[in-house]
């Protein structure tokens, strides 16, 4: 079980505050699948990185990965700056240049020794690059700021969205927020979005409520994968069927595009936590909450109700049951519906 979340907070306050403060890197290489966080970064060395807005007629450069000119863009980046303390060179969607992450290997000798005059930003949105890539060993070498946006795990969205709340004085209980993490998940700029449109519809100061994500965003607090888990782990079937029928027939507004697998895929991870929650030598909330990496009691909420109906072994057969799901679900050995195999998981997991 991973403990470390997919994006540090802490780092990218740091990153921040220090972009922020005057202090900018030399090199910044932002990568990853989540783009929220390399926009974020993106925008604020943009605002913050160069001294006064007339430096930038003569000392901001950006360039776009499908047409980019690497030698160009190096000997851009090595200029001296007009009339200024440092210049800002940004090579942004670099996923866009053909064979990318081959190409962008050429600037790990620029970034070995970058010009300590310019600040000089790769933003690359996509799968990450490998620790074993020589553009990321230059950076790491050189002390670049190497920072990786990975998605999100379910189990992390609740506290990635609660700091988010907490930093921009967004007021939104708990049950609300769950509501809304089961029902949007990630992109996180999609979720922040609509965060901020409640935030703006309700007023600034007043707490969101469940009843508010309902009526403005769609969704039902009945019908999602965080009631569906509640149903199981306190061992409520008719409850339970009640939810994957819903996400049978609605698989557009309740689980987007395959509810069925995403269902599956809620399972496996509450019933593998439940595994590890049995045998853990410290049952205490705080071991528990270290060992999920969770930031908050309410997260525990479902693994506890599930630890005193389910025992170890009882656990580790549904594990059993959502693999031969998964299995079947693909055709193998089976000609059912996923329709039909899924009321049939369901089913095995209570009997």
């Amino acid at each position: 079980m991973a403990k470390k979340s997919d994006v540090s907070q802490a780092e990218l306050r740091k990153i921040i505050s220090d972009i922020k403060k005057g202090s900018p890197a030399p090199v910044y290489i932002l990568h990853g699948e989540e783009s929220y966080y390399l926009d974020l970064i993106t925008d604020n060395i943009e605002k913050y990185g160069l001294e006064s807005d007339e430096d930038r007629e003569f000392n901001f450069n950006a360039f776009y990965g499908n047409d980019a000119d690497i030698p160009y863009i190096v000997a851009t980046a090595q200029q001296f700056p007009v009339m200024a303390s440092r210049r800002v060179v940004m090579l942004k969607e670099a996923q866009g240049m053909n064979q990318a992450k081959s190409q962008l290997e050429k600037f790990a000798p620029y970034v070995s020794r970058p010009n300590p005059n310019t600040v000089f930003v790769l933003i690359y949105k996509g799968e990450p690059f490998k620790a074993s890539s020589a553009l990321i060993k230059a950076a790491k070498k050189s002390g670049a700021v190497v920072f990786e946006s990975g998605v999100p795990q379910d189990y992390q969205l609740f506290g990635i969205v609660r700091d988010y709340a907490n930093q921009h004085k967004i007021n939104i209980g708990d049950k609300a927020l769950n509501l809304m993490a089961e029902s949007i998940g990630t992109p996180l700029s999609k979720f922040f979005g609509e965060l901020n449109k409640l935030t703006s519809i309700v007023g600034r100061g007043v707490e969101i409520t469940v009843a508010d994500v309902e009526k403005n965003i769609g969704v039902s607090k009945e019908f999602t994968n965080f009631e569906l888990v509640n149903a199981i782990s306190t061992r409520d079937y008719p409850r339970a069927m009640r939810i994957v029928k819903y996400f049978e027939t609605n698989p557009r507004t309740s689980q987007k595009n395959d509810p069925v697998k995403m269902v599956a895929g809620t399972l496996f991870s509450f019933f593998s936590n439940l595994v590890i929650a049995h045998y853990l030598p410290d049952k205490s909330e705080q071991a528990m909450m270290a060992e999920f990496g969770f930031r908050f009691p309410i997260q525990l909420r479902s693994i506890k109700d599930g630890m005193r109906n389910y025992s170890a072994l009882h656990a580790v057969n549904a594990v059993h049951y959502i693999r031969e799901f998964d299995t079947r679900s693909k055709g193998i050995d089976s000609l059912q519906s996923d329709v039909e195999l899924l009321d049939e998981l369901i089913f095995k997991i209570f009997t």
